[in-house]
């Protein structure tokens, strides 16, 4: 029996059977383009639908030549195949897909392990869409521990609560500031510190401080901000003045890199302070955008009240989180990252991501034109800016000459007290491998000559600089 029918007339349109699930599909001519902002009043065919849509997004850049992202822009392909069998399965629905929550469990207990947490079995921590809502978690479990704590002393909630942290944290904390009602108390960046000083940080703090938040891998620049230095700053400042204050790690790229790779570095639960961590699975956690992860030092270090339970997918489940649906392809992604690599696998990794912008950022500083602010020596970024000599042209112009190479390079100015500094920043990920970094380089040596031939120097919207990637 044939798969197909013959063509038939149905509501003034030819139709043809579908195989799957027996539907009908309109066969529409194609005599003008379908509708970009609205609802096209028929179907299309998959096939012309794909290839409308396929062809739009060969417009977009090439993401594997984005230096711009922090996201990782390249899996195995076997990675690819169990995204694709997962995508349908609902994260929140435990109940259902069993298998599902506890692979995202065992990820929690190997970052658990993986962050030197005293007690990894005392340890609570949850799979997020990314480092911001993972963030947003952790600083509402901090107002919370704040309001616990001050709940006899402001009675009528007129204090208002404040967060301690550098000026160069990534946006999604101003955001939490902002939408959950806390001051931020931003330490400002100072002539070459483009980070959180730990002393000037324990200044901001009064008994409303909620946290301070430590930033391992900062988006302006890849250094690392000063964990413990910060933790023993916040321990003088208790034994003066009683204050015990906790503080958050927002790890979103480097909680991936340390552990692997600056294995002496401490900075993590080994410090009695540190009370959550974050990271972003699909940063250097090496699993496409999105999925994050926040972990708690223990039960006490989120509250209770915090955790919803419901039981109307089938089951007691207990759930924190800000957004409810979403698939569970990327914490699968993530298993499979932690099963396929294992500690050997990342440090390999990682290493190699590390020596590869090492060695661009040798051979950029090489060229003369530039100077170098960061060298790919804590999280492998690389950030720039043209030398005094250099008046021809200036960051903004390396940054658009170059995405006609193809090459996506961010320039940007530094937040407040630095505004007078911009820079380029080059973001070497898992898939950067020598070989584009050679050809970056040579489209970089290439349009060098032409810019410094510019008779004057251009004028530019700063605004149009690329966004940053949490």
């Amino acid at each position: 029996m044939s798969l197909h029918s013959g063509p038939r007339k149905h509501n003034e349109h030819t139709i043809s059977m579908n195989p799957f699930f027996g539907e009908a599909n309109p066969i529409v001519e194609m005599t003008e383009a379908p509708p970009k902002h609205r609802l096209p009043r028929h179907p299309l065919p998959p096939s012309i639908a794909y290839q409308l849509v396929h062809d739009e997004l060969m417009l977009d850049g090439n993401s594997r030549l984005n230096l711009a992202t922090f996201v990782t822009t390249w899996m195995e392909d076997q990675a690819d195949r169990l995204m694709s069998e997962c995508h349908d399965k609902n994260m929140i629905d435990k109940d259902e897909y069993p298998r599902t929550a506890e692979l995202e469990s065992r990820c929690v207990a190997m970052l658990a392990h993986l962050w030197n947490a005293p007690d990894p079995e005392s340890v609570v921590g949850c799979s997020t869409t990314g480092s911001s809502e993972a963030c947003m978690l952790a600083g509402l479990a901090m107002k919370r521990r704040w309001a616990r704590r001050n709940a006899d002393r402001y009675p009528s909630k007129e204090a208002r609560p404040n967060l301690v942290m550098g000026v160069n944290v990534q946006v999604c904390w101003e955001k939490f500031c902002n939408f959950w009602e806390v001051e931020a108390r931003q330490v400002p960046m100072e002539g070459d510190r483009f980070h959180l000083d730990p002393q000037a940080a324990a200044e901001l703090c009064d008994e409303n401080t909620i946290g301070v938040v430590g930033i391992l891998g900062s988006t302006f620049d890849g250094s690392y901000e000063p964990i413990a230095e910060l933790c023993a700053a916040l321990d003088d400042l208790q034994e003066r003045t009683g204050l015990d204050l906790p503080v958050h790690v927002d790890g979103a790229s480097g909680a991936m890199i340390a552990p692997f790779i600056d294995k002496d570095l401490v900075w993590d639960f080994r410090l009695p302070r540190v009370a959550s961590i974050n990271t972003s699975g699909h940063k250097y956690g090496l699993v496409y955008p999105g999925v994050g992860w926040a972990l708690w030092r223990d039960k006490e270090a989120l509250p209770e009240e915090l955790v919803f339970r419901v039981n109307y997918l089938g089951g007691d489940m207990p759930t924190f989180s800000l957004n409810f649906s979403r698939p569970g392809a990327e914490v699968v992604a993530q298993y499979y990252t932690f099963l396929r690599l294992g500690q050997d696998g990342f440090r390999a990794v990682q290493q190699t991501t590390r020596n590869v912008a090492q060695g661009l950022a040798k051979r950029i500083e090489a060229l003369g034109d530039f100077r170098l602010l960061t060298r790919g020596d804590e999280l492998p970024v690389i950030a720039f800016t043209t030398t005094p000599e250099v008046t021809a042209y200036d960051v903004f112009d390396v940054s658009r000459r170059l995405r006609e190479f193809g090459w996506l390079v961010p320039a940007y100015t530094f937040p407040p007290n630095r505004e007078d500094l911009s820079v380029l920043r080059i973001v070497c990920r898992n898939g950067f491998s020598t070989d584009l970094a050679d050809l970056f380089l040579d489209d970089l040596t290439r349009l060098l000559p032409m810019l410094r031939r510019q008779p004057h120097p251009m004028t530019h919207d700063k605004n149009l600089s690329t966004s940053f990637h949490h």
